[in-house]
């Protein structure tokens, strides 16, 4: 780490700054204060995207750790919707859109419902024919330069369904089916999603990590101390696929945003 900076702990405000590479890396006193900067950072530069090009595409991302900052941005407002093209990351293979943890779920009552943009388009799990289906939203992603990437960690530091048995920086394809590991899957029984590992599907469809660090600017949100482990491999370990979140330290156009929980081993 380096350029490290320390500022007053005032709401609001990060009461820590410093780059690890070519990462910026933002500390907040909490999750609330975390959620609410990157609402302005995305606004921001949603706001200047749209008056600068007209249009916009966006890729999000679920889990919990993504809800207030979603609802924030929502809430906030200021932004033509109708204007913005949205994806999502990953999607679990086999599953139904209208199960309870279906990520096309999560997006359709969290975010399409509410802002109505100009078209969401979403990872078909169910689909019929998965490779093909891969090859679908590679070509939509591949339509348009993305604008944005937003971001969560996962606790074994995965990105998107990128975990580390699968995850590779040099992926020449935007869509892979891939196999979960027992961390990541666990993880969605912690979280509430699916009621025990067994009822977790093992494979998912994901955005690689190229096609997600190809967005024009990253924003990536992992509070919390369930999180503690993969920041500090990501930030203090070396680049690697055992940490895929670690190649956000080669991306200069990339924001890391902690609190004071998820930062609590650095």
């Amino acid at each position: 780490m380096n350029e490290l900076t320390e500022t007053a702990p005032t709401t609001g405000a990060p009461i820590k700054t410093f780059q690890v590479d070519a990462l910026s890396v933002r500390v907040y006193a909490s999750q609330a204060d975390l959620s609410n900067a990157a609402v302005h950072i995305a606004h921001e530069h949603l706001t200047e995207t749209l008056g600068a090009r007209g249009e916009a595409a966006v890729i999000l991302a679920t889990g919990n750790s993504q809800i207030k900052f979603l609802e924030g941005l929502i809430r906030l407002g200021g932004i033509d919707w109708s204007r913005i093209t949205l994806f999502h990351m990953d999607e679990y293979l086999g599953i139904r859109g209208d199960h309870s943890a279906s990520f096309r779920r999560y997006m359709r009552e969290r975010v399409e419902s509410r802002v109505r943009p100009r078209v969401f388009h979403y990872l078909e799990g169910d689909a019929p024919l998965p490779i093909d289906e891969c090859e679908r939203y590679a070509r939509l992603l591949q339509a348009q330069p993305i604008d944005l990437c937003c971001l969560g960690v996962g606790e074994n530091g995965h990105l998107a369904f990128n975990d580390p048995p699968v995850a590779n920086f040099e992926d020449a394809r935007s869509v892979n089916i891939v196999e979960l590991d027992e961390a990541c899957r666990m993880q969605q029984v912690n979280e509430g999603h699916f009621p025990n590992l067994a009822t977790v599907p093992q494979y998912a469809l994901t955005l690689t990590i190229p096609q997600l660090c190809a967005a024009r600017k990253l924003l990536c949100v992992a509070p919390e101390k369930r999180k503690a482990r993969a920041i500090k491999a990501a930030l203090q370990g070396p680049i690697s696929t055992a940490c895929p979140a670690s190649i956000l330290r080669r991306q200069a156009h990339a924001t890391l945003l902690l609190d004071v929980d998820s930062t609590s081993l650095l």
